[in-house]
């Protein structure tokens, strides 16, 4: 174990100790006398010293000893009981430290700098290399207040754990501790005298990495936009790399797409996340995509057992994971054998005899006759327990829905009858014909009635008997239904293709949508009679795709086919309005309803969008794109001849989208794709990427020799077009159109040889099948980084180049200052109170159609959010901080056209480009308008009405946000008419209109804000003289113009008038007012110069912006700290 470095001043005193390993640095010795043959004088006179010395002054015989060469004193840093134990400190000693000591000039400093390293070590060793800080609560409230003491966050900045560990600056390391909270990573250094500390927010976090180069043996490199960092030497660098990870992409999910990734309930909750939280969730993570569970499933126990499996007449050692409505199994070599047990099919949980061959068995019975047996299952009593109580419960709720749907049964037609309401151009007998077709949910899979007329298909009937037949020995053998064994045998059936009589069922059973239609009957029934007759985008996208899906399939060249995909399709979007309609979705809905019925159609399709390609049919389409980047990183790792004679990957990744969005449907021949799809559904997602690098690798020759990437597209089009099948002895029925389009240019590219699905696939098992879905959910986790801050990216570029066209100010001041507006944003998402925090994300995002079409993400800022950012960026600070807050006040409300109580990103900017790049005349133009209405209000006067919180608490929810998914959806014609309304509202705003007259009232506050702008100028005194002297003349002109009103109403009110007392009232006062226009004021301040040098005076927008980068972190941490104290 490491010790608290103690000195030793002499290394080796009465020849007690033997070296047996040792460097410049390092000694490994072994005291005299153990492990060596007895008799021997020394070891005999060591042993007897230990032996009278009492227990607790007892030495262990290892140890090692840190040294500095020319010095006397050594100091011992590790010892051991075994020598397993000191070799173990050893070697990481050799592998973490020694080459870095090198660096050293003085060698003072190395003894400095190991000592601090052991002795963080040991801090973090106290706590137990696997345990959470929970376990160890003395040591975790002492980096927590290091923590608070050290970077000065809020209270609300959670810690979730910390690590000792070297932050590499050039090639020098820092130690010191690294600081994992939920919003942040901070490190803290204090050696030799020297402080370095610094805090990197998770959404600046663009890549992480695990690297090895140089003096350091492997390291974790955290990049941002602005620069990268390096930390090394962890004494479990894979946990630290597990959990930097997780909370990256958790805090990014939350923070940059809450509303399209889904996040489990427990992470929507920053404050109650740990580092226990966080462990239990990756696992959860793992087993949902392992089993390919319901993203609602809640992970229980985590056991290690055994099953009794019957066609390896032993018991296969594993572990058992029990959710909310399953068991389920995996063996300890992932993929060997897995079993998946619904609770639904459950009888009984019973505990058996146990015996020493069969110890703590527990039988599990199932509803077709057959009982599963578990053994060494450790704390058994608890776990049948929980098991018990959670079938008794799901036996209740399905007993009480058996009887309401027989309630419904007996008061409702026997015979559903649906309408759907689409103008069609049918003659009426045509149209009744039509109807009827539309109106009828199909009992059979279309493949039943189209399956004469697919060619090549009466010729290999012999062939799919005798894959029935195989099929029918594996369910003798491995057993029929979701709770069937899934061993290699049965990846070797699926490899060769499914007949297609028990294709539908066995895609239901590999996916387990069979559970979900068994437990939501008349599910479908309802959602097709719901969405009946809507319109909405969706719909209208759906029925623009409806033909262009397997077009060249006899089964969608007739009513019947297109009727059931535009219930399915429309149907799921019903039943799912955040994913609603995506492209590659009919294709998918197609070849589901070929082979299953409609029915099981609808819900295999619910199983791949919602559990198999989880985020993948999103607004933005982000887990593909995941995946494409995974698939990226695995080219390197998988095909690095490939990698390194194609530099440039993206070409072939981008080329792969298409594959993972449509399973390979849209590049491969239909009985082909058909195939892949039979693996993807007993294999998942990773059937998919064995495929795409066997795909590449076959091709690898040929793609390296490419020159260029229309070339490498074409190679790779070619191949995949001539993938055959055994089914299909003549030309595929749907050939891809890009295939017809590149014939002519065949010959620029290498001849490809045709290649049989099966073979390409079992090669795909053979080279990558040691894949894991672990692996594949560890590398999901980092790219989804990279894919979000891409994205974020992309819609800052966009912005920006919009913004860009109406201001003067530079585009790298620009791009800085929207950094700083988006930074607001987050610090409300950090800091602020759970309902302001959730309006400002709301808020974040636009929308149309009521608030069900996205558009895209558009930072806003409410109230006090602005105040925090005029703070820093406005160009006259004033000394009178209440006339600032009020000046804040009054510009927000002027900026804010639309009355949301939000600002955007092109209305701060153009605010800020009048301050900093226009000319006087629109510098005092805005001021002018700041101090008449809407700016300025009646009741500004009431300072109880101006004040605002430091943040907000009761931030008004974006009026666009739907409250209620369920709404019905305005009719589309009356969108476009609301668009074009707002179209000839936009060009209304354009049309300049002439300001208001200034009253008297509203020209003393003008003078007040003149007044506090010049104070501390260094031409304070010239300033006031001169604004004194505007002021007379202003009011002088305004008494002249008052003056004259007056005597025009004395000749008005001798006239005769038709008008109400009331009315004359209204017209006397407002014509009795005193009044200034915008012209006159200007023209005041322009006859004095210091007025002119002041306003023209330029302002650096790129100091102030550095400026605000420096403060605004730390200045609103503490006025959030401030305000959640006074709470």
């Amino acid at each position: 174990m490491w010790l608290n470095p103690e000195e030793v001043l002499l290394k080796n005193a009465l020849k007690l100790w033997v070296t047996e390993r040792s460097n410049d640095f390092f000694l490994l010795q072994r005291r005299r006398g153990h492990g060596e043959p007895t008799g021997r004088f020394t070891g005999l006179l060591v042993g007897a010293l230990d032996t009278v010395l009492d227990s607790n002054a007892r030495v262990t015989p290892f140890r090692i000893l840190l040294q500095v060469p020319g010095s006397q004193i050594s100091w011992v840093i590790a010892s051991g009981v075994a020598i397993e134990e000191v070799n173990k400190h050893w070697d990481w000693l050799i592998h973490n430290l020694l080459h870095s000591l090198s660096v050293f000039e003085n060698k003072q400093d190395v003894a400095s700098f190991v000592r601090g390293k052991v002795r963080g070590l040991i801090a973090e060793d106290a706590r137990g290399r696997q345990a959470a800080q929970e376990e160890d609560p003395a040591k975790f409230r002492e980096a927590l207040l290091k923590f608070e003491l050290h970077f000065g966050l809020p209270s609300s900045e959670k810690l979730v754990t910390y690590y000792s560990c070297c932050c590499w600056k050039g090639r020098v390391p820092r130690q010191g501790f690294l600081y994992l909270s939920i919003n942040h990573m901070a490190f803290y250094s204090f050696l030799l005298g020297k402080e370095v500390k610094f805090v990197i927010p998770w959404a600046d976090v663009m890549r992480l990495e695990r690297v090895s180069s140089g003096l350091m043996t492997e390291a974790i490199r955290v990049n941002t936009r602005q620069r990268q960092r390096e930390f090394s030497m962890f004494l479990n660098l894979e946990e630290t790399f597990g959990v930097i990870g997780q909370l990256a992409d958790i805090s990014l999910r939350r923070l940059l797409d809450s509303e399209g990734l889904e996040l489990d309930r427990v992470l929507q909750q920053p404050t109650r996340i740990t580092k226990r939280v966080l462990e239990e969730q990756a696992l959860r993570e793992y087993v949902l995509a392992l089993f390919r569970l319901p993203r609602s499933e809640r992970l229980h126990e985590v056991a290690s057992c055994s099953v009794w499996t019957p066609h390896a007449r032993c018991h296969t050692a594993g572990t058992l994971y029990t959710t909310d409505s399953y068991l389920c199994f995996s063996s300890r070599e992932e993929g060997n054998c897995i079993l998946l047990i619904p609770l639904s099919e459950v009888l009984s949980i019973e505990k058996a005899e146990s015996t020493s061959l069969l110890p703590n068995p527990v039988i599990v019975s199932i509803r077709t006759k057959k009982a599963f047996q578990l053994i060494e299952l450790q704390e058994r009593d608890e776990l049948v327990e929980n098991l018990n109580c959670r079938l008794r419960a799901l036996q209740w709720k399905q007993s009480m829905f058996r009887n309401k749907k027989d309630g419904k049964r007996k008061v409702s037609s026997p015979t559903p009858y649906y309408t759907f309401y689409y103008d069609t151009g049918y003659s009426d007998e045509e149209e009744i014909e039509e109807q009827v077709l539309r109106n009828t949910i199909n009992s059979e899979a279309l493949m039943t009635a189209f399956h004469q007329n697919q060619p090549g298909t009466n010729g290999n009937k012999s062939t799919e008997q005798a894959k029935e037949r195989l099929w029918d020995d594996h369910f003798s053998e491995f057993g029929r239904g979701v709770h069937m064994f899934r061993t290699e045998k049965i990846q070797r059936l699926v490899a060769t293709g499914i007949p297609e009589s028990l294709r539908g069922e066995l895609w239901m059973t590999f996916s387990d949508a069979s559970s979900e239609l068994e437990s939501h009957q008349g599910y479908y029934t309802s959602l097709v009679q719901k969405s009946m007759g809507q319109s909405s985008l969706a719909t209208e996208e759906i029925e623009r795709d409806l033909h262009r899906s397997l077009p060249d399939h006899p089964a969608f060249q007739n009513p019947t086919g297109i009727a059931a995909l535009r219930r399915v399709l429309t149907a799921y979007a019903h039943r799912n309005p955040k994913i609603g309609y995506c492209q590659s979705m009919n294709i998918l809905a197609s070849v589901l309803l070929l082979y299953a019925k409609e029915e099981e159609a609808f819900w295999l399709l619910v199983a791949v969008c919602e559990r198999m390609l989880p985020d993948y049919f999103n607004r933005r389409v982000i887990g593909a794109q995941v995946d494409q980047s995974v698939f990226e990183e695995l080219i390197k790792e998988r095909l690095p001849e490939l990698a390194e004679n194609v530099p440039d990957l993206s070409t072939l990744s981008s080329v792969s989208l298409s594959w993972f969005l449509t399973l390979f449907l849209s590049v491969l021949p239909f009985q082909s794709a058909v195939c892949v799809v039979d693996c993807f559904f007993f294999h998942g997602i990773k059937a998919i990427f064995q495929l795409g690098l066997a795909a590449l690798e076959a091709n690898a020759a040929h793609l390296s020799a490419s020159t260029d990437d229309g070339q490498a597209l074409m190679i790779l089009t070619s191949f995949l077009d001539q993938v055959g099948s055994e089914e299909s002895s003549c030309p595929p029925s749907s050939p891809p159109a890009a295939a017809a389009e590149t014939s002519s240019s065949d010959n620029e590219i290498p001849a490809v040889r045709p290649t049989n699905i099966t073979n390409l696939i079992n090669d795909s098992y053979e080279k990558f099948g040691d894949l894991s879905v672990r692996q594949i959910e560890r590398l999901r986790c980092r790219h989804r980084i990279q894919v979000l801050q891409a994205h974020e990216d992309t819609i800052k570029e966009n912005t920006l180049r919009m913004v860009n066209q109406d201001v003067s100010i530079s585009p790298e001041n620009l791009a800085d200052v929207y950094d700083l507006f988006k930074t607001e944003h987050f610090i409300s998402l950090y800091w602020g109170d759970s309902s302001s925090a959730a309006a400002a994300e709301a808020a974040a995002w636009r929308y149309t159609d009521s608030g069900r079409s996205f558009i895209e993400r558009q930072y806003r800022l409410d109230r006090p959010q602005f105040k925090s950012l005029y703070g820093l960026l406005a160009p006259w600070p004033g000394g009178a901080n209440q006339h600032a807050d009020t000046l804040a006040n009054r510009t927000f409300t002027l900026l804010d056209q639309n009355q949301d109580n939000l600002v955007t990103f092109r209305e701060f900017a153009s605010w800020l480009d009048t301050l900093y790049c226009e000319e006087l005349n629109e510098k005092i133009r805005l001021l002018y308008r700041l101090h008449i209405p809407p700016a300025l209000t009646e009741s500004e006067d009431d300072p109880s009405l101006m004040k605002s919180p430091l943040l907000s608490t009761n931030r008004p929810l974006y009026v666009n946000l739907p409250t209620d998914v369920e709404v019905e959806v305005k009719d589309y014609q009356e969108q476009l008419k609301q668009m074009l309304q707002d179209l000839v509202k936009e060009k209304e705003k354009d049309v300049e209109k002439p300001l208001p007259l200034m009253n008297q009232r509203e020209f003393i506050q003008f003078c007040k804000t003149l007044y506090s702008m010049f104070h501390g100028n260094p031409e304070e005194n010239d300033l006031f003289q001169a604004i004194a002297t505007v002021t007379s003349l202003v009011l002088q002109i305004g008494e002249a113009g008052h003056r004259a009103h007056s005597s025009a109403s004395e000749v008005s009110e001798a006239e005769p008038t038709q008008e109400s007392a009331e009315d004359a009232g209204i017209v006397k006062t407002a014509e009795q007012d005193w009044t200034i226009s915008f012209a006159q004021i200007l023209a005041s301040l322009l006859t004095e110069q210091a007025l002119v040098n002041f306003f023209e005076k330029p302002v650096d927008l790129t100091v102030k912006i550095s400026e605000a980068k420096e403060k605004q972190y730390h200045q609103r941490a503490g006025l959030l700290s401030l305000q959640q104290g006074n709470r």
